[in-house]
């Protein structure tokens, strides 16, 4: 199992940059890992998904020693044992920058083949124009003005609650306080757990089923600002607590994180096998 804090892992150190073609400087990471730390099997949990990436510095030669320039979308399947950790990536990307390829379906199916082989699962990848439209975020009810009070910054599942939930306890199931729809906060922050640097997103929550306390979920949110974890398993981590503690017909829970070295890392997870992840772009990415 590949360790987050294992020897050959970059993050936190110094790395040489490397202009010609090299998938080596792929560092996978397991995904259940973090499970593993709270006692969980990671491949019990209820969600499907993906993670999509979106690299905005795409650069290789062409035969005659060209540069090319483009961005790329990259959709790695949450099933996938290894999620890559993001310096390695973005260094795995600069390697085409002094490389030649006959052509951009050529970059294509190599980055497929290096990234299906260090995820351990089929990565999809499309380079994109610099024409490229995004489709418009979807909408979505912001909670980011709730009058609620913080006194501390530690992960808290214990505070989610229903609505018509008074003392902490469960409740019956209501047909008149039920809910379907979409909920954003912009207020999402956490630390990656090597460098604690932050990373900042929008988090968006579509679920039905009993009505969940806006203000409590808000607070949930606001408690991940000092939490360290991958951008991935923050999601799954906010998927759970919200699944076990407030118990939705259906989840879905969809974060738009915020570029960082030419990357933004975009994790999905759903209790629909079908769901779609709609590659949007926030007003911040």
């Amino acid at each position: 199992m590949t360790s987050v804090h294992g020897e050959s892992n970059p993050l936190g150190k110094s790395s040489e940059y490397i202009d010609h073609y090299d998938p080596t400087l792929l560092f996978p990471i397991s995904r259940s890992e973090s499970w593993a730390s709270v006692g969980i099997d990671r491949n019990t949990l209820p969600f499907f998904g993906e993670d999509i990436w979106n690299g905005y510095e795409i650069s290789w030669l062409n035969e005659k020693g060209i540069p090319q320039v483009a961005m790329a979308e990259f959709r790695l399947p949450a099933t996938s044992p290894y999620l890559i950790e993001s310096k390695s990536f973005k260094l795995y990307l600069n390697s085409f920058n002094q490389s030649k390829f006959a052509n951009q379906a050529l970059v294509e199916q190599r980055m497929e083949q290096d990234l299906s082989a260090a995820a351990g699962g089929a990565v999809k990848v499309n380079i994109l124009s610099l024409q490229h439209q995004f489709p418009k975020e979807p909408a979505a009810i912001c909670i980011d003005d709730l009058d609620i009070t913080m006194d501390k910054y530690e992960l808290d599942p214990s505070v989610l609650k229903l609505a018509n939930e008074t003392d902490g306890s469960a409740v019956t199931t209501s047909n008149s306080n039920t809910y379907q729809g979409a909920l954003v906060s912009h207020l999402l922050k956490s630390n990656c757990p090597v460098t604690g640097q932050p990373d900042w997103g929008s988090i968006y929550i579509e679920y039905q089923g009993e009505k969940i306390d806006e203000a409590s979920l808000l607070t949930y949110i606001v408690s991940l600002r000092t939490h360290q974890d991958f951008h991935e398993q923050c999601v799954e981590r906010t998927f759970w607590d919200i699944w076990t503690r407030c118990k939705p017909e259906s989840l879905t829970v969809y974060a738009r994180y915020v570029r960082r070295g030419g990357l933004d890392i975009n994790p999905l997870r759903s209790s629909i096998k079908s769901k779609q992840a709609i590659n949007f772009r926030t007003l911040r990415q």
